[in-house]
């Protein structure tokens, strides 16, 4: 994805014009960095990279600062002040370069006067139990945030350049990590609202007070379109959930399968969305040659009601697992990923099902699939079938990805 950007000439010359200095920081944090600075020709004063983990040595010159997700930890608020001394670090003339990707959020905070990280911490984990969708989460967070919703771009003076890595349905860089190193089109009001909607108002005082102030004009709004300390600021997608599909696909046609994909983005609650995609899927693969693959992508959301381990594409293909035996006679099997490798609190990327999933668990005594979805326990429901998905941590997050391929009766 980085190469591919840097091929475009109007990004070429601006790089190879000016000193640099790159603060990259998310789940593909490392990769980015690395393929960054191995670019011939390019002046780098400075490159920091902020993640959850490095799998190989990174190159000589590279910081490397490991820190938390989903939540964030003191190690979060570290980076947050480094990624902010950078940015203060770029002279007029220089360049500052933001190579963000999904996790960015949690990855790098600093939290605004009069909140403390706990927080920030007890309002992100209220708004996610309630089902949030990442839009209306980074609304608030940008809003609590010294770094986010543009406020990274605008403690700098020199030129702000974002290349994202996006993990968001509709690729909103305001979503992308929050916003870093862009102009936020949201405001108090939206964060207020969000908040409201999702429980967490009634609960978190400080954020209340906060958010308060705000309204009353007391804090300032993050930068808003237009606003003069965004001037040489801009940003691009280079890369998302359609290039994980086109992979996919390509992937199938060489296993010899007819493809067809799903352009609309999966949304919604996971359980509800399952259903919706299978029908879907199997109107698109009717009267296909066979064996037909049906690829999608997008992120659903989860509204945890219990003390179970799961993720919402576990959740996914197990509010499915009873229609497929139902259409036993047609062998299928679905599948639903998180591309980052890590699936909510399952510690697993996602599972699979198949015609034949509920017939092997009653050999197995596992209840039914609706005792696991009350609980958000569908860990509990895979593991024992060896049915999860395992890819370890993959150094980039682009959404989910969910497949089903359909055989000859």
């Amino acid at each position: 994805m980085i190469g591919r950007a840097l091929a475009d000439p109007s990004l070429a010359d601006l790089f190879s014009t000016r000193p640099l200095h790159v603060v990259a920081v998310g789940k593909a944090a490392a990769a980015m960095a690395a393929a960054f600075v191995a670019v011939p020709h390019l002046a780098i004063r400075r490159a920091v990279a902020i993640g959850t983990h490095a799998d190989e040595p990174l190159p000589d010159g590279i910081e490397w600062i490991e820190s938390s997700h989903p939540f964030p930890d003191a190690r979060s608020e570290a980076a947050g002040r480094l990624a902010l001394a950078v940015a203060q670090g770029v002279h007029s003339g220089e360049a500052l370069v933001v190579l963000l990707s999904g996790g960015a959020s949690a990855l790098m905070a600093s939290p605004i006067e009069g909140i403390t990280l706990t927080d920030k911490i007890a309002t992100t984990r209220l708004m996610m139990n309630a089902g949030a969708d990442i839009h209306a989460l980074n609304t608030v967070r940008r809003h609590l945030s010294n770094v986010k919703g543009g406020r990274l771009a605008a403690s700098c003076v020199g030129t702000t350049i974002t290349l994202a890595l996006s993990d968001v349905v509709g690729d909103d860089l305001n979503a992308i990590g929050s916003g870093p190193g862009v102009a936020d089109h949201t405001t108090w009001s939206d964060a207020d609202a969000a908040l409201e909607r999702f429980g967490g108002r009634a609960h978190l005082p400080a954020v209340r007070s906060v958010v308060q102030r705000g309204l009353a004009g007391e804090v300032a709004d993050t930068p808003n379109p237009g606003h003069p300390s965004l001037a040489r600021a801009s940003a691009r997608v280079i890369g998302g959930r359609l290039d994980a599909m086109a992979g996919a696909c390509e992937a199938a046609r060489a296993l010899g399968y007819s493809v067809l994909s799903i352009d609309e983005p999966v949304v919604g609650e996971a359980r509800v969305a399952g259903p919706v995609w299978l029908q879907r899927a199997r109107e698109l693969a009717a009267g296909q040659a066979r064996p037909v693959c049906v690829v999608s992508g997008g992120e659903t959301t989860v509204r945890v009601t219990g003390n179970g381990l799961g993720g919402r594409n576990l959740e996914f293909v197990l509010s499915i697992a009873e229609r497929l035996a139902d259409d036993g006679a047609i062998p299928m099997a679905a599948a639903s990923i998180g591309t980052d490798g890590v699936d909510g609190s399952s510690g697993v990327a996602g599972a699979m099902v198949d015609s034949g999933t509920i017939a092997r668990a009653a050999l197995a005594g596992l209840k039914a699939p609706g005792h696991y979805l009350a609980a958000n326990d569908s860990l509990a429901y895979f593991a024992p079938l060896d049915d999860v998905i395992r890819l370890g941590r993959t150094q980039t997050n682009v959404g989910d990805l969910q497949v089903i391929v359909i055989h000859e009766p």
